[in-house]
């Protein structure tokens, strides 16, 4: 029996076959559709009773040209760049071929189904970012943490994702994208799950660099797989819409924090030896993003275009057409036949150096042969993009940690300037009920005195005499003793342990009941200001969200980029302006909303620079160097808190005009095909 769509093969241009989709033998795999002959007069059951010509296109009065009309005559655009062009690699004309199917399947249910599972994933991404940051100042209380640890926990996730971008982003490439996504965001969901309950510091951290790893490959992987679901007049822009689920990230985190953290009595004990405060409630809550990307990935299908390049053509095949009949089905064309019957199989490119190490080599040294591969394809254009990445996360993340370190350096400066200091004090047979707070005790007597239910919050008591004193039931937080001579004294049930004692003499002194860990009063001691700061910063990018989004495709990627850091350059000159809180806040506001139309159109403008072999990788390796770009940053950033502000101010200008006058170089890829 005849094929019934052997003649139904694409045309383009003037008479120019669609022939990669109609030759078969080794270049081809043809495609037995499933659906029935059809007589030329045949109608269906959605268009019978209506005469095809006597149907008019609603925009026809309007001069709006027909959506089909459009289709034809980008496609007849590309035709004839081919014949302009000398020669056309087999890469390109493969582009070419699977742009016209995704032409033809359109945009539709099927692309926004898997934007939110997507967006969700890179929601998880953003989670990862923040929650550290936002449970420090309770689980540094909870679990004891000196400053060199609380610096390592913040420092262990980053790591975790750098390594992660960098080993899934290549798996995604040989294994699949959605097979890794999977793995990737079940890793994260499993290590909350832990580090919520990890009791030590030791099994915190570790879980948390676990999770770090995990959801590290998210952003390489999401960028990469919706990109191949997308038609090149729609790329640029549903790119940067998937942008804003980082930014819903950043809120979901300091809203659910700002919820969750103070409400002291949302968690439970066992003992004295397990303790479920409220921060690991959040940390719990912050997995959601992950479980439900991770449910939405098993109803979706791999990318067809990783398929096609690893030789699975009946499956690429069947994605397509899924994608086809889902569009077109919600859209009200259920009769919309998808006509693709053959696609040109891509051939293997791979010199014998590279199969033999494939097939015979270590595992290193298939690791050394892939690297040395992909650094071929690094031209001056893409390291352009690498050095502006490697600006745009130095800056944002320097900038990240250093707003809100300055402001906490500002309120550390208030309260110290109300200290209140008492010199040479003599008191006797006295009952402290009271809270002591912000105070210095220099060269003190304490005789015969009674300190009972009491909080000492920053106290220090310096060259002071205690005799005869009782200390019952204190609670303490930044109070020392330092070079005190203390005689026939008791503390009972207190949390004044040897460290707090320095240089101290004892004479008959006596700890009972002494309190074990941290302890904290969660409704005085977590600021909401930690919160607030962080929600406006991620609530103030939705305007460069939607501004780059919308004027991506039309403007181009490198008009934003290079706009984009240019001005943000210049916002960093108003923090010499004015140097209070609110003023912080409010430059921190303007320079994240700004700087985000930059991060998108990179992103974007990086996702199309490499071919779709090595897109994943590329994306990772480049991911990965970034975020050590980001650790870079916020080290130097941090270590000038409290010293100076000009210089991180100047660094960040510098980098972002820099990286504006960059991006001038970089090509334009809104019209491009995706290799």
């Amino acid at each position: 029996m005849a094929d019934p769509y052997h003649n139904n093969i694409y045309h383009q241009g003037d008479g120019d076959s669609y022939g990669t989709y109609g030759q078969g033998g080794q270049d081809g795999y043809g495609y037995q559709t499933d659906y029935p002959p059809q007589e030329e007069d045949a109608a269906s059951d959605a268009t019978e009773g209506h005469d095809e010509e006597d149907q008019m296109y609603e925009g026809e009065y309007q001069g709006i040209p027909h959506p089909d009309e459009v289709k034809a005559a980008r496609r007849a655009a590309r035709a004839k760049a081919r014949t302009v062009a000398d020669a056309v690699s087999e890469q390109e004309e493969l582009a070419e071929q699977y742009e016209d199917i995704m032409e033809d399947c359109g945009h539709g249910k099927f692309q926004w189904t898997l934007f939110v599972v997507l967006g969700l994933a890179l929601m998880a991404d953003s989670v990862e970012c923040f929650v550290v940051a936002l449970v420090l100042p309770s689980a540094e209380k909870d679990m004891c943490l000196s400053h060199a640890e609380k610096g390592m926990l913040g420092l262990i996730v980053f790591l975790g994702m750098m390594f992660g971008a960098f080993i899934w982003g290549g798996l995604a490439d040989k294994v699949g994208r959605r097979k890794c996504l999977i793995i990737v965001l079940a890793m994260n969901c499993i290590s909350a799950f832990f580090s919520s309950f990890a009791q030590g510091y030791g099994f915190f951290l570790f879980f948390r660099l676990f999770s770090g790893i995990g959801i590290g490959g998210s952003v390489p992987i999401v960028y990469s797989y919706f990109s191949e679901f997308l038609q090149m007049n729609k790329r640029g822009e549903h790119l940067s819409w998937l942008c804003m689920f980082w930014m819903m990230g950043g809120i979901y985190a300091s809203f659910t924090a700002w919820g969750i953290i103070p409400r002291y009595g949302w968690g439970f004990s066992m003992g004295t030896e397990f303790q479920f405060h409220s921060w690991r409630v959040f940390v719990l809550v912050c997995a959601l993003p992950a479980i439900t990307a991770f449910v939405g990935l098993i109803f979706m299908p791999e990318s067809p275009r990783f398929l096609l390049e690893n030789a699975k053509h009946d499956e690429a095949w069947m994605i397509l057409k899924q994608v086809h009949d889902t569009n077109w089905r919600a859209k009200g064309e259920p009769e919309r036949v998808f006509t693709v019957t053959h696609i040109k199989i891509p051939k293997t490119q791979e010199d014998e150096f590279i199969e033999i190490q494939t097939a015979t080599g270590t595992a290193f040294q298939r690791w050394v042969v892939r690297t040395l591969t992909l650094t071929k394809l690094v031209n001056h254009k893409k390291t352009i993009s690498l050095l502006l990445l490697l600006v745009v996360y130095f800056s944002f993340y320097g900038l990240s940690v250093w707003f809100p370190d300055m402001i906490k350096h500002l309120q550390h400066e208030e309260y110290e300037s109300k200290l209140k200091v008492f010199h040479r004090e003599k008191v006797e047979q006295f009952h402290f009920n009271f809270s002591l707070e912000n105070q210095v005790h220099k060269e003190g007597e304490y005789i015969n005195d009674k300190f009972i239910d009491i909080e000492m919050k920053s106290v220090k008591f310096e060259d002071s005499l205690f005799v005869d004193c009782f200390f019952e039931n204190i609670r303490s937080t930044e109070t020392i003793f330092e070079n005190c001579t203390i005689r026939s004294t008791v503390f009972y049930d207190t949390d004044l342990y040897e460290e707090k004692f320095i240089d101290c003499t004892f004479e008959n002194v006596t700890f009972l009941h002494n309190k074990k860990g941290c302890h904290l009063d969660y409704e005085e001691e977590n600021d909401v200001l930690v919160y607030l700061v962080s929600f406006l910063g991620s609530l103030a990018v939705l305007p460069g969200n939607i501004i780059s989004a919308l004027f991506m495709d039309k403007i181009g990627r490198i008009k934003i980029i290079g706009g984009s850091m240019l001005i943000s350059a210049g916002c960093t000159f108003f923090l010499f302006l004015s140097f209070s809180q609110a003023a912080i806040i409010a430059w921190q506001c303007l320079f994240c909303g700004v700087s985000v139309a930059a991060w998108n159109g990179i992103q974007v403008i990086t996702v199309e620079l490499y071919p779709a072999s090595k897109r994943a990788t590329a994306f990772g390796v480049l991911n990965a160097i970034c975020k050590l770009a980001a650790i870079l940053g916020s080290s130097i950033f941090a270590s000038f808190v409290g010293i100076t502000k000009v210089i991180p101010i100047l660094l960040s200008f510098v980098a972002l005009v820099g990286g504006g006058v960059l991006a001038l170089k970089l090509p334009e890829t809104r019209e491009k095909v995706l290799l």
